[in-house]
Formats: C-alpha cells, structure tokens, sequence
C-alpha cells in the first residue's frame, strides 16, 4: 500500500518594490512568515511614490497570479497602506495588509492558521495614530558581509511631491539602547558593517526622551560596540545635521565617509515649492564643512528632474549642483505627478523636456563617478567583500577582484584601475 501523498511545502514567494527600507522590510517579513509556519502564499510589499510606482504594482499583481493561480496573494507596502480599497477590489488579491500590521507577528501568525475563514480582507489601521517602531533585526541581501538596522521610521515633514508620510505615518525612533543591543548581536554574529536606517534618518530621536539626536545615536554605538568595523549611514536630510554627527564624521574613523543627501533640487524657488527646509547655498555649505572634517568624504545625492514650474535656468541650477556639492554617486528621478500631493496640481513641465534633463543629470553624474574612480588608482583600500569577487571601499564603490576573496571580510587591497562603475584590482 502506497504512502499517502504529502502536498509540497511551498515557501512564500516575495516580490518587492520601490526603496531599500522596503528591501529591508521584506527581509523582516520572511523571517515573521517563516516562523509563522505561511506556506503556499505570494507577497507583494509595494511603493506609492508615484502614481506610475502603483500602477506598476497592479501589473506585478496580475503577473504574479497568473504565474502562480493556486497560491494566496497578500498585498502590503506603502501602496496598499495609502489606498488599500484600490487593492481590495482586485480579482487577483486575497488579503492587503497596512505597514504596521506588516511587521507584527500575530499578523504573519493568523494568515497561516486561517487565511480564508476569520481573516479579514484588509488589515490596514491609521498609521497616524502609531507612536512606536519596533526594532526589526534585519539581515544583509544574500550575503554575510553587511547588515541593516532600521531606527527609525515615518516622516513628520510634507514635502509637496511626497506622499510617504501617509504610508509610512509620523516619525517614530527605536531607542538607542535597542539598536545598540541589536548591533552587539550583529557583531557577534560575524557581520563587520552595519548600514543605519530609516525613512528620515536625521530626525531620530526627535520623540525619545531627552530629545536626542542621530549624532548622539552614531557615537553612542561606536563608543558601546568597539568591535563594530564600519558602521554606516543611509540617505539624511543634510539641514537637520547636528553638531554630534559632524563631530563624529571629523573624530570617528569607524564611520564611514560616504553619505546620501536628500538634495532634491538645487535651485531656491523650485526648493520653497517643494516645501524643501534647505535653500541651494545650504546643500554647498554642508559638504563643504563635512569634506573639511573628513577629506576623503563622497557623497550620494537624490535629485528630482522637472519638478512643476521648473524652467531651463532652475534646472540649470540642479545640474551645477553636482559639482558645487561634489556629488558623486547620484539617483536621478524624473518627475511624475502623484494624486493626493499639492505638487500634482501645479503646473506640469512636458514630458520630453524632463527625459531629457534626467538624462543630463545622469550623464553629469556618470562623469563625476569616473573622476573618482579614477582618482583612486594605485591607493590602497579597505574593502568589504559582498562576495568572494566583488566588494566596497568605505566610500560605497564597487571592487571586482580577480582571485576569490573571503565573503564577509575586509581586506585590503591596490586599485589597479576602473571598469565602467567598478574599480578593478
């Protein structure tokens, strides 16, 4: 007599879009599933930064379904936090989860034991009214060699092209004393950099007790975790940049010297009506002075092309930008307009006219990455290995090596020259 036949157990698939929190997040999200025993599920954590952003996620619905027709499809991500009734009516969709619901694990607990019976459809409560962010220990991408620590999350500020403060709510701190015990772990487990972050970084602390800030935080783990090799920082708002943080980017070499701005714009009008805190001679001023602390400082900048109103000369003042700043590693974002923001009722610059200045900032910008990588022939590099042929200096470029390294590891080695974005050794 045959044994019965066992169904195939079939991990939840994950599909991701959008920024690198959500990338994060995704990571937290197996694990919650994984330890929730969901199997035979397809999850969808989307992005709401532009309409184009929530168009793309009903596409990459409707593909998963037909790719997968047996499987329960789960929506969440910013998207779905924002207009989850948009996901709902979908044929395709079984459940649609808000992203605070997306991190608890009663959540990923109740999907397993009775998707269909008492689950509700949408799990999507006011993210306004949450106070707290829990720390989520979130690993690196596939790989041994970096880990992420979100401290942070939710934005307090109204940018007028921005719609994430609705789908990510006010911002929320973890405290230090959580991120330093999740780094020790970190550390313990072999792992020698650790990349900050959050969805506007520089305002941690802003609704803790004493108020502190991210510098407080920076030196806090440095001082507390002396194992930590590198520790990083991902993308802040350079304005609210306090003393402590400048401090530690002149006194700290565990910190590395290598930033993302959110710069947005660089010229003053186009600024002001996007509700921006910082004017053009504010965004110069800052690398200048964080340069002067740490000489070998890079810097990674966001820029909008054709923001409404925008004309020739504004734009102008964003291509200068790059140099005025001496930005080197940019992310370029041709404007589209998003429903809800005050920025999508303001006159529209045309459509080939932003193609065509996203494409001069990005050319801009690949010159300035050859200029440094450049520079860097016959220095000497610490690098950490991703994989056992590529790694990064502390400034964030990629380094291909010929022989296999050991993953996970810094080793120093001479630039030999530069491949397209990489530098060879």
């Amino acid at each position: 007599m045959n044994a019965p036949h066992k169904p195939a157990v079939k991990p939840p698939v994950f599909s991701t879009m959008g920024c690198r929190l959500n990338a994060y997040e995704t990571e937290a999200m197996k694990e919650l599933a994984a330890e929730a025993g969901l199997q035979g599920a397809v999850v969808v954590n989307t992005c709401a930064v532009t309409a184009e952003a929530v168009r793309k996620a009903r596409q990459e619905i409707r593909k998963l379904r037909r790719d997968n027709p047996e499987a329960r499809l789960i929506v969440t991500g910013c998207a779905a936090q924002t207009e989850p009734e948009t996901f709902a009516a979908m044929a395709e969709v079984d459940a649609v989860i808000g992203n605070t619901e997306k991190m608890m694990p009663e959540t990923w607990q109740g999907m397993a034991a009775d998707f269909v019976g008492e689950t509700e459809k949408v799990m999507v409560d006011d993210i306004m009214s949450v106070t707290e962010t829990a720390g989520h220990l979130i690993d690196g991408f596939g790989t041994r060699s970096r880990a992420y620590v979100q401290v942070q999350n939710g934005c307090d500020h109204r940018c007028t092209f921005c719609i994430i403060p609705y789908g990510r709510g006010n911002s929320r701190s973890v405290p230090a004393g959580v991120v330093v015990d999740q780094i020790k772990r970190l550390v313990d487990r072999g792992y020698h950099e650790v990349v900050l972050t959050g969805v506007d970084l520089t305002s941690w602390g802003a609704d803790l007790p004493a108020t502190p800030r991210l510098g407080d935080l920076v030196r806090r783990i440095l001082k507390l975790v002396p194992d930590l090799s590198r520790l990083r920082i991902s993308s802040i708002d350079s304005i609210e940049a306090d003393p402590a943080l400048m401090e530690a980017i002149a006194t700290e070499p565990r910190l590395m010297p290598h930033l993302h701005l959110s710069l947005q714009a660089g010229d003053d009008m186009i600024l002001k009506r996007m509700k921006r805190r910082h004017l053009r001679d504010d965004a110069i001023a800052f690398c200048e002075e964080a340069r002067k602390l740490r000489p070998d400082m890079t810097y990674g900048a966001d820029i909008i092309a054709g923001f409404p109103t925008e004309t020739e000369a504004m734009f102008d003042n964003s291509l200068k930008l790059v140099e005025d700043c001496g930005l080197t590693w940019l992310h370029v974002f041709p404007y589209s307009p998003r429903p809800g923001t005050p920025a999508a009722r303001m006159p529209q610059v045309n459509g080939r006219a932003i193609k065509d200045r996203a494409a001069r900032l990005r050319a801009a910008g690949d010159l300035r990455v050859a200029q440094h990588l450049g520079a860097q022939q016959g220095r000497s590099h610490k690098i950490l290995m991703e994989n056992p042929n590529m790694g990064r200096t502390e400034q964030f470029a990629e380094v291909r090596f010929a022989a296999p390294q050991p993953e996970g590891q810094i080793v120093t080695a001479t630039i030999a020259g530069f491949d397209g974005h990489q530098l060879v050794v």
